[in-house]
């Protein structure tokens, strides 16, 4: 009756240490900025609902060949190996040693020991081995629950690197467009600065208009062509770090519709629970505090001893050509039991250290899920007061056109100096290319909604990264 209850007590493990229970989260009962005409799901492929081939190929593109998604990729196959490399340690460990050996023994005199000992003598040895590690007390099942944890957190954060690359290109895919339309804008304005400027000129030839008149101007008209280099900077640089979202070297990025015509993506519905459930941050940093959590059970089993059980089964022989056959076998089997007895606080201290790991892990989590909510609701906290903007924005720009061609006309007319002119066309160009900017916020902030809410779309992208 011994031996059977020996042997399940040495095949069952008992683990020790903390299982893991999802903790307690505090979930808003909804968002305080979704806009009642919310619709759509969260699983759709939301920037085709920009109706702009371009974006959507260029987000093709970076899903293929951006860099940080092939080095994320890369990262799961490493957490792969790790797991692998861990959970082989549960079972049993085969292998194979052969040695040869020549010896020569020095001091014999003996006529006898000479003739019945070969001096010097050869040995060869061929052996199969085997070893396994017990896993009593839990602490390998432990460690593969943590590396088997860090492998899915790595799994989430190559799908956060996808959610973060979709939203980087089309944030700066529409600040691209948008800093063409403020260029057109200025190109505009310039050459209509140009040409009132030419204008006055020959006035001032013909002694018809001030010499004050002439140098507002050319006032006006160098601080038009000031702006101009600004924005063309701006082009490049956002063109370079486009170049680098889809895995290309620097250069010319190629145009769809403008950002006047490019259309606004529907806000999606969404409740606040399936944010736990959607958002690649929040499923990793729960992953790595899984995996804390583990090897905190890893650590405590270090009090209690070890269990191997190691053997040999194979051929000795003198001769080489005996080996494997005649009365060569040789055999051996041994088990050991190693156990700690004073440490100093080694263990103490690593399950200190575990159980600290722990702590840091679990308000990491809980961090990440207050972040996400105050993104999803920054998010659509900006769509809501960027589309107050770009109305309130449009109505100023109407209005300084109607104030800059009732301007005009009294000017010509000879009932008010040029600087009512110059006035008014001096509000009408910052308040064209700040419309612009207006709307170019506000479709990021739809991208922001997207992106702070996550989604089934993550997983889809996923699949056009192979």
């Amino acid at each position: 009756m011994k031996k059977p209850f020996i042997l399940l007590m040495l095949l069952t493990s008992c683990m020790v240490g903390p299982n893991y229970q999802r903790p307690y989260i505090d979930v808003p009962c909804s968002y305080r900025f979704l806009p009642e005409e919310a619709q759509g799901t969260l699983s759709a492929l939301w920037w085709e609902q920009f109706d702009d081939p371009v974006l959507v190929e260029l987000i093709e593109d970076a899903l293929i060949c951006n860099d940080d998604i092939r080095i994320a990729a890369a990262n799961i196959e490493q957490a792969l190996g790790v797991l692998m490399t861990t959970r082989s340690t549960m079972f049993p460990q085969f292998g194979y040693s052969f040695t040869g050996e020549r010896e020569k023994l020095s001091g014999i005199t003996n006529p006898l020991l000479k003739r019945l000992i070969n001096n010097p003598a050869s040995t060869y040895e061929a052996l199969g081995t085997l070893s396994w590690d017990i896993d009593l007390w839990g602490r390998i099942s432990r460690q593969v629950e943590s590396a088997r944890a860090e492998l899915f957190a790595t799994v989430q954060a190559r799908r956060n690197v996808i959610l973060s690359v979709v939203a980087s290109v089309s944030n700066a895919y529409l600040l691209l467009r948008g800093l063409d339309e403020q260029l057109i804008i200025a190109n505009k304005t310039l050459d209509t600065y140009q040409q009132a400027f030419e204008y006055f000129e020959k006035q001032y030839t013909y002694g018809q208009t001030s010499k004050m008149t002439v140098a507002q101007a050319e006032t006006q008209l160098a601080m038009a062509a000031s702006v101009i280099p600004i924005i063309e900077l701006q082009i490049v640089q956002t063109q370079n770090a486009l170049s680098v979202l889809i895995g290309m070297n620097p250069g010319e990025i190629p145009r769809g519709k403008s950002i006047i015509d490019i259309s606004s993506p529907n806000v999606p519905e969404g409740i606040p629970s399936r944010l736990l459930l959607d958002r690649p941050d929040i499923a990793e940093s729960e992953a790595e505090l899984i995996a804390a959590n583990a090897q905190i059970g890893a650590a405590r089993a270090l009090y209690f001893p070890d269990i191997s059980l190691t053997g040999s089964y194979g051929n000795k022989s003198h001769a080489l050509k005996d080996l494997f056959t005649g009365p060569s076998g040789v055999w051996n089997y041994a088990g050991s039991v190693v156990g700690p007895i004073f440490t100093a606080g080694q263990i103490e201290g690593e399950v200190v250290q575990a159980e600290a790991e722990r702590d840091a892990a679990l308000y990491n989590y809980r961090l990440t899920i207050k972040t996400a909510f105050a993104d999803v609701d920054n998010a659509l906290a900006s769509r809501e007061y960027y589309a107050k903007q770009l109305t309130a924005q449009a109505s100023l720009v109407d209005a300084a056109k109607e104030y800059t061609k009732l301007a005009n006309l009294q000017y010509d007319g000879g009932y008010s100096p040029y600087f009512v002119v110059l006035q008014a066309q001096e509000q009408l160009f910052p308040a064209e290319l700040q419309l612009v900017q207006a709307r170019v916020e506000l479709l990021n902030s739809l991208v922001s909604i997207y992106q702070s809410m996550g989604g089934g779309w993550v997983s889809s992208a996923d699949c056009m990264t192979h």
